[in-house]
């Protein structure tokens, strides 16, 4: 699976926020969004609107290939109940994301990393798709040689990401287990999403 390798500080200053939880925020020194005239914000129609929510989903889950995403989409369509949130607690699942938001990794693309070089495990068993969908009561680990890794160890103390309700980290930290599926109002987005709009795109995408 292709793994996304394009300009990060390039997208979180375009949304004003260190969308990725980098250490090194690279708004500090560049608050202004990318170009002559970031600074500048034009209103936008209802095409820009949507096309900027979806930007903004694939970059909060570790930039999903437009292909990755509309997969998701439908999916979430053919399930029962409201199709945004369907699609939010799909991509929230993904093992990448489940990775980081249990502070195994630093950012989600780290998760990404760990999972695709074959270091994580789910109920004890490798598994190397970052986006395979974790479902409620598996258990999430660390491999045993990384759990020493100076960047992961970091991770995992660094408590200023608080690991959401619908997790359970273990009390060494090195795995946690998905309790439950999350409810959007349970996600701790970095920025305001709006997946209504988002879905209204992909609706209209061949």
């Amino acid at each position: 699976m292709a793994r996304y390798t394009g300009p990060k500080n390039r997208i979180a200053r375009k949304f004003g926020v260190n969308i990725f939880a980098r250490a090194r925020n690279p708004l500090l020194h560049k608050p202004n969004p990318p170009g002559v005239h970031g600074a500048k914000r034009k209103k936008k129609s209802d095409y820009g609107l949507q096309l900027e929510e979806k930007q903004k989903l694939r970059a909060v889950y570790g930039m999903l290939s437009n292909k990755q995403l509309l997969n998701s989409y439908y999916k979430a369509l053919k399930k029962e109940g409201a199709t945004a949130d369907n699609l939010i607690q799909a991509l929230e699942c993904r093992l990448d994301s489940i990775v980081f938001r249990l502070r195994l990794a630093p950012t989600i693309f780290a998760a990404q990393q760990l999972i695709s070089h074959g270091h994580i495990l789910i109920n004890g068993k490798k598994v190397d798709r970052k986006s395979f969908l974790v479902k409620p009561s598996m258990k999430i680990s660390l491999k045993e040689k990384i759990k020493s890794n100076t960047i992961i160890k970091g991770s995992m103390e660094n408590t200023s990401r608080d690991i959401p309700e619908y997790l359970e980290i273990t009390e060494d930290k090195t795995s946690g287990v998905l309790n439950s599926n999350p409810l959007p109002d349970q996600i701790p987005h970095p920025l305001t999403l709006n997946v209504t709009l988002v879905c209204e795109f992909l609706a209209h995408t061949n």
